[in-house]
């Protein structure tokens, strides 16, 4: 089912996962979906958050937590710990089902957790989801611009 996009813009997408069959997966889904969005796939965390550091902020990044040089976790907890870069909303897309996994991804600040799916069918299902609900029902931040703001100030 192709989605109505709510922006003229095309979305981008980081794809954080050093497997590229992976990415080629993700890709072709997102495309089938109809949704515009420009995808980068980078390998590992160092680079993520390299990435990120250089103000290129994406609508959102689909990480991956097993992955070389520093690992998902790592990277989540920097970038959530980061007042401009922890408003990005974050999907932990990963094979783990350990519930260890699960809980550390949501206490440093992971948006979802979701487990990869094992065919492309179940894929397009989720990235359909994933499209609807990012990018055509909640109002996500503009792209890096916390302005400073922390907790504390937040009134």
């Amino acid at each position: 089912m192709k989605l109505k996009e709510k922006s003229v813009e095309p979305f981008h997408i980081l794809h954080a996962d050093d497997d590229e069959d992976d990415n080629i997966l993700i890709s072709d889904a997102f495309k089938e979906t109809g949704l515009s969005a420009n995808i980068t796939w980078i390998k590992d965390g160092e680079k993520l958050l390299e990435y990120l550091s250089e103000r290129n902020h994406p609508d959102l990044i689909l990480l991956d937590l097993n992955m070389p040089r520093k690992d998902g976790l790592e990277a989540l907890h920097e970038i959530k710990s980061n007042p401009a870069m922890r408003p990005i909303p974050i999907i932990a897309m990963t094979t783990s089902s350990s519930k260890e996994d699960i809980q550390k991804c949501y206490t440093l600040g992971v948006n979802s957790y979701v487990k990869k799916p094992e065919s492309f069918d179940r894929l397009l299902e989720i990235v359909n989801i994933i499209s609807k609900y990012w990018f055509n029902t909640v109002e996500l931040p503009e792209k890096g611009n916390a302005d400073g703001l922390s907790p504390e100030n937040i009134n």
